[in-house]
């Protein structure tokens, strides 16, 4: 069954609920604007090969299609364009939300769960998910699959370069750290102690024991994701992590120190001209994003020196914030 199948069925199946609350690729649309632009290029073909004098003025006109089509491309990446966004923004509240649900303390788990009047069952996170990271996955594989056919198409890289444009703009479904976050509640409900966990629209696993510990996720057509969880600061494996919004990942502490902040401050207090110490980018960290479930998945594989660098960093935040409220003292009352 080719793809374009597969998704339909997807997009028309048992989750049509699910997916009638979130935005998806209009794969099917996407299709037939590229198959237009197909015909077009047929007859620009059937137009070179006629004499000067017979050809036709209007057909000139519409026959532009070359290595870029301006027409087809107005209506291809801003849709396409508009899609991802809404997709990536769908996906990260949904599961912003579903881990709120299972790290919220006993009572206010409860409450959590009776407004929303969902029964307080682990398994229904679970499937909430298992739907979720299928979501992901279908739309991540539409956006790429309906890619490389507009190359294919133009015999152009326009549809790479749209990729790259993606990350940049920071909606890239696949880089999204909400996908990381996934993957460790996976870990934590379905593995706790260890190994492989299968079921999840795919494989996830986690090497804490590794020179450079790793989380790798294993997913549909041959998408292999592996997310180091070395911070590139302190060279350590990651303490209460979180990812900044260009999608790299460092402790807290570490991250703090980059920007010029306080622990107890926290990066949101970062000024918008603070750079990631990777790749330079600046304004990335007002939205970063704190990784709960990793940060979980760490306290439970690797307790010894979760609790050791907890100790550490409770020490350092109590020793900064003396250090800040003396000075603060001595500036207000002069001495």
């Amino acid at each position: 069954m080719k793809f374009g199948e597969i998704f339909m069925e997807y997009v028309n199946g048992e989750q049509e609920t699910f997916l009638h609350q979130c935005s998806h690729v209009e794969y099917k649309q996407l299709k037939k604007v590229l198959k237009s632009c197909r015909s077009c290029k047929a007859l620009e073909n059937s137009c070179s090969n006629q004499t000067e004098d017979k050809k036709d003025n209007t057909l000139s006109q519409i026959c532009q299609c070359d290595s870029s089509c301006p027409l087809c491309d107005q209506k291809f990446f801003a849709e396409l364009m508009k899609e991802a966004s809404e997709i990536a923004g769908c996906f990260s509240s949904r599961v912003k939300h579903l881990l709120h649900l299972h790290v919220a303390p006993g009572m206010q788990r409860y409450m959590l769960w009776l407004g929303q009047c969902v029964k307080n069952d682990p398994q229904d996170l679970v499937r909430e998910g298992q739907m979720l990271m299928e979501y992901l996955m279908m739309n991540a594989i539409a956006i790429r699959k309906i890619l490389k056919k507009y190359d294919k198409v133009h015999s152009s890289v326009n549809g790479t370069n749209f990729k790259s444009k993606l990350r940049a703009e920071h909606i890239e479904l696949l880089q999204s750290p909400w996908l990381m976050e996934l993957g460790a509640f996976c870990l934590n409900c379905n593995n706790p102690d260890g190994g492989e966990s299968v079921g999840f629209f795919g494989s996830f696993s986690c090497d804490l024991n590794a020179t450079e510990p790793t989380m790798t996720l294993m997913l549909p057509d041959n998408i292999k994701l592996e997310y180091n969880l070395i911070c590139a600061i302190c060279l350590d494996t990651v303490f209460n992590p979180y990812a900044l919004s260009c999608g790299h990942l460092f402790c807290k502490s570490c991250a703090c120190s980059a920007a010029s902040v306080l622990i107890f401050q926290g990066l949101k207090a970062a000024s918008r001209d603070s750079k990631c110490p990777i790749c330079r980018e600046a304004g990335v960290y007002a939205n970063a994003v704190h990784m709960i479930e990793l940060d979980l998945l760490l306290k439970k594989r690797c307790k010894e020196y979760w609790k050791e660098r907890m100790i550490a960093e409770r020490a350092e935040k109590v020793k900064q914030s003396k250090e800040y409220w003396d000075s603060q003292t001595k500036y207000v009352i002069g001495y």
